[in-house]
């Protein structure tokens, strides 16, 4: 069965519930792996998935249930065990606090009987030819290239039939010797904006600072921090807006709608329009939102705006709650407001200070003003007098909040495509520029590289 007719199937076996959503996703990815800088694996892989939401009427109230099958179905009455598995699950669940109607349909999606797209090796062609040459250089190069098409079909009860292809990417690059490592990475829908030369090139500048090591001990560092670093910090600072924890005093959000951050012009949104970061523009939920939503419009949100908070997160459920705006989540991350300075740029009117590659292992410790703890990961650098000197022979732990960021960075950078260290297998797509922290505390030194 395709797609489009498991959808129907699956809604035609649902005729009895009060609602009923369908998610079929398939899944094509093709990877690249090098380590000692030699090619290690290369492969091509393709998945499929489906979704069951089953809305169900109780006595008390609205009550969802959702299931999932992780394979290709081809026959036909598992679609009728699956809608009957959503169904128990959402009487035993009970009533839920997030019940809306179901979106109605919108405009008819164009492309809703087309097939899934697909990947193949053949997207790393321009990659393989600059990879070679870097990797027949004098030092031992490590990375991993991913590339995936997701293709996607939601058909709800109320009629709507939305088609969407997903396309990740991703490359990150370490370069090693006896004494340190170096990273670089970035994201991409495609390959075709990837120089694997340049990024190389840039670790191995980063690499050679390392000829000199000095030990620093924890404290307040004036610190400068490159897009991936900040897409980090901000990223996890997204996923903390949820309206509802803040309406209720249980967020670091609590009361900040309009509150100002910074003086600076900044605004951090998401726009599932924005060039080069496109994300779905309905609302597809499986699970971690509501399932209510799916179909809703997506549209562009200022987190905050002009460097005040602007919106949080709401369902529509919640948004008729609170007298408020329905907020979704969005797929993308972009930071806008600075100059036109690079990181170069950044470390160059840096006195004394630290410089950042990345972040590793963050964590929350204190929800009420997001404190994140975390360590730094593959090369942390004293600047003095606007040039690197030294490599720290140590990472840190780091205790900061990305709040804090906002309201005390002294200098922003130039927005740029930026790939999160840490939350790379869970987001991408993000625009970074480098920040300047004048107080970046670094609570404890790390032993590990």
């Amino acid at each position: 069965m395709n797609p489009q007719e498991i959808v129907e199937r699956t809604l035609s076996a649902a005729t009895g519930l009060a609602g009923c959503a369908v998610i079929v996703s398939e899944t094509s990815e093709a990877v690249l792996r090098w380590a000692n800088s030699t090619m290690t694996t290369n492969g091509h892989t393709t998945s499929s998935r489906v979704t069951v939401v089953a809305v169900v009427d109780l006595p008390d109230g609205v009550a969802a249930g959702t299931v999932s099958l992780g394979e290709a179905v081809t026959d036909p009455p598992v679609l009728a065990d699956l809608v009957a598995a959503a169904e128990r699950s959402a009487r035993d669940a009970g009533p839920s606090k997030d019940a809306s109607p179901l979106p109605e349909a919108g405009e008819a999606d164009p492309g809703w009987a087309e097939p899934g797209a697909a990947t193949s090796i053949a997207v790393y062609s321009d990659l393989a030819t600059g990879l070679a040459e870097v990797l027949a250089g004098p030092l031992r190069h490590f990375g991993f290239a991913s590339h995936s098409l997701t293709t996607t079909w939601l058909g709800t009860s109320t009629g709507v039939r939305h088609r969407w292809v997903q396309p990740t990417g991703s490359v990150e690059l370490n370069v090693k010797d006896a004494a340190s490592s170096a990273w670089t990475g970035t994201a991409t829908t495609d390959f075709t904006d990837v120089d694997v030369v340049a990024l190389a090139a840039e670790a191995e500048a980063r690499l050679a600072w390392g000829a000199r090591k000095v030990t620093l001990d924890p404290g307040r560092y004036e610190t400068v921090m490159p897009p991936s670093a900040v897409a980090d910090m901000l990223v996890y600072a997204s996923w903390s807006m949820e309206g509802r924890a803040a309406q209720e005093g249980r967020s670091a959000f609590s009361g900040k709608v309009g509150e100002r951050l910074t003086d600076l012009p900044l605004t951090l949104y998401s726009d599932p329009a924005e060039p080069g970061c496109e994300y779905e523009p309905v609302v597809i939920a499986g699970g971690g939102t509501s399932v209510f939503d799916n179909g809703a419009p997506t549209r562009r949100v200022d987190w905050v705006r002009e460097g005040a908070m602007h919106e949080l997160q709401y369902t529509r459920a919640e948004a008729a709650e609170f007298g408020t705006t329905f907020t979704p989540a969005g797929d993308n991350l972009v930071l806008t407001g600075g100059s036109a300075a690079s990181t170069q740029d950044l470390v160059a009117r840096t006195g004394r200070g630290l410089l950042l590659t990345c972040l590793w292992y963050i964590r929350e410790v204190d929800p009420a003003t997001l404190l994140l703890t975390g360590l730094t990961r593959d090369g942390v650098y004293l600047v003095e007098d606007g040039e690197v000197v030294a490599e720290v022979d140590h990472n840190f732990r780091f205790n900061y909040s990305p709040l804090d960021m906002l309201r005390r960075t002294t200098e922003v950078g130039a927005t740029a495509p930026a790939l999160p260290r840490e939350w790379k297998d869970w987001f991408t797509r993000s625009r970074m520029p480098a920040m300047r922290i004048p107080d970046f505390r670094m609570s404890s030194v790390s032993l590990g590289k």
